[in-house]
């Protein structure tokens, strides 16, 4: 498996991962066990988002897709 995406949570992690699940890609949320360490570690960074290596790049096309998408407008 290959980290594809660094959340900034595990909530976000989560939601990347089911992002890719919907689209055909089983993906694996790590960093589950870190986040009790938030106050020890840098804040950013440990929850991760991984595929197998054959998904790598439909994966990083599907995750550039979420980075750039705007936010929703809730006015």
């Amino acid at each position: 498996m290959k980290i594809i995406y660094r959340a900034s949570d595990i909530v976000e992690a989560h939601i990347v991962a089911g992002m890719l699940r919907a689209n055909g890609i089983e993906a694996h949320v790590g960093g589950h066990y870190l986040q009790g360490g938030v106050g020890d570690l840098s804040p950013m960074g440990f929850a991760t988002v991984m595929v197998d290596e054959q998904d790598v790049d439909a994966a990083l096309t599907l995750v550039r897709e979420y980075d750039e998408a705007e936010p929703a407008d809730d006015a």
